[in-house]
């Protein structure tokens, strides 16, 4: 953005904003114009407050560098809180556990604190090891928002809310990074930056190549239903559509299983899926909210048409719509699908991933595969890094895999894990004065382990 137009938008953001001023505040001093461009320097430079947004930033933190998160919502958290998905996983494979670290330190203190439980992570169904959702852990999303927060204060963290980059430049061995929020504008200098947008958004405008399917997986609007009774309703006149929803909006996730004390009781829930659901820019991304709020609305409508389903309402609703797939970077590396269900070993894997190859279509249809018996996903540095790129890392969904291992990599502890890997990397980077790509997996391992995470042997 050249100096010109940022004048030029400075002033006529602060002439609407004391344009807009109403009478409570008519005798308050206000600003003529928008806060000046502020500079600023730092080590580190997370972009993405979301999954693995938080935990990099406040990994990179703890390590000692001075960090920045910018993030353009409101709180951390990403999908577990601002798209509700309150269910992370997975933590554990085969009775044992794969990931820890900062993420598990997060959500391990949601469930004391809550009062929660843990699933039962030994537990046997046919001889076989429960290996998917009954091992994902219920926990208090608006809880985990606050512990997650204050750990990032006191990891020492920059927090910036309401904030996105507009310009990214490489000159002279950092990066010059210009961003927009509320009312200002700022030019920040670090050394490494940590792409967590979950749309590679960083990467792509450093120039880097992305990748990206000609459809996408549809995103999922969360929400809960009250207002009746599942027991008492003739499903004889209710169109078969709305059996299992109604069905399931009453049920605990415990009651699903039916293994006692093997998946803790959490609040009923349900959703309606956005087909193309797009989080990488303001216009997409409020398209997807819309069409999602929009059809709620319209299956609301039509329950309350039916008998019984009279006094039905609404009694959540989650901020977002859950965006599953956008771009992902073209790394040195790209994990795919034999990789991934195989457990294929790297020389430089940072990470573990345990989930199966989970891909959503329109309808509610989902393909899924689960991992070869005793075998779990490993993330290989070079998958975290852009082709072409320099002190330029990333982690989570964006991850360089293809489309059916992607599938799977995007789930929340998954992303947790790339997380604490990427800061580890861009702190030693940062401290070597070197690229992540120069980094050797073997430190990077060491020094994850000093900090509590579980590395591949």
């Amino acid at each position: 953005m050249t100096e010109i137009k940022r004048r030029q938008m400075i002033k006529s953001m602060g002439a609407l904003s004391v344009g807009i001023a109403s009478a409570p505040f008519a005798k308050a001093e206000l600003p003529t114009k928008v806060q000046s461009e502020n500079k600023i320097n730092c080590d580190i430079l997370v972009v993405g407050g979301g999954t693995a947004g938080t935990i990099a930033a406040i990994q990179a933190a703890r390590c000692g560098a001075k960090t920045i998160l910018i993030e353009s919502g409101s709180q951390p958290g990403g999908t577990i809180t601002t798209g509700g998905v309150t269910f992370p996983g997975l933590f554990h494979a085969w009775r044992k556990q794969i990931i820890g670290g900062i993420g598990w330190e997060i959500v391990s203190e949601c469930v004391k604190m809550n009062g929660d439980q843990m699933p039962n992570f030994n537990v046997i169904i046919n001889n076989t090891t429960v290996r998917h959702w009954r091992h994902q852990i219920a926990i208090n999303s608006a809880l985990y928002v606050l512990l997650a927060e204050e750990k990032c204060i006191d990891a020492g963290v920059d927090i910036r809310y309401y904030e996105s980059p507009v310009a990214v430049e490489f000159k002279k061995n950092n990066w010059i990074v210009e961003t927009a929020g509320k009312g200002s504008f700022s030019q920040i200098k670090c050394n490494q930056i940590i792409d967590c947008t979950g749309n590679a958004l960083i990467s792509s405008m450093a120039g880097c190549e992305v990748l990206r399917e000609k459809e996408t997986q549809p995103g999922s609007l969360l929400f809960a239903l009250e207002g009746y009774d599942y027991s008492k309703l003739n499903l004889d006149k209710i169109p078969k559509r709305y059996h299992s929803l109604l069905r399931q909006n009453m049920l605990t996730n415990s009651e699903k299983e039916g293994t006692p004390n093997n998946f803790p009781t959490t609040s009923p829930y349900n959703y309606v899926y956005v087909p193309e659901a797009d989080s990488t820019s303001s216009v997409t991304h409020t398209d997807a909210n819309i069409r999602g709020r929009k059809e709620l609305l319209k299956v609301l409508r039509e329950l309350k048409t039916f008998p019984g389903c009279e006094n039905i309402r609404i009694a959540s609703l989650k901020t977002e719509t859950a965006v599953r797939e956008t771009y992902r970077i073209s790394g040195l590396y790209q994990i795919t699908h034999d990789d991934y269900i195989n457990g294929v070993d790297f020389e430089d894997a940072v990470s573990y991933s345990f989930y199966p190859v989970d891909l959503h279509r329109e309808g509610k249809t989902i393909h899924q595969e689960y991992l070869e018996n005793g075998a779990v996903g490993k993330i290989p540095l070079r998958a975290l890094i852009p082709e072409n790129s320099k002190n330029l890392v990333v982690a989570g969904r964006c991850v360089s895999s293809d489309r059916m291992a992607n599938s799977a990599l995007r789930v929340q502890a998954s992303c947790m894990g790339m997380g604490q890997a990427a800061a580890v990397t861009a702190f030693l980077a940062h401290k070597m004065n070197v690229s992540p790509e120069d980094v050797p997996a073997t430190v990077v391992r060491s020094e994850l382990v000093k900090h509590g995470a579980i590395v591949p042997d």
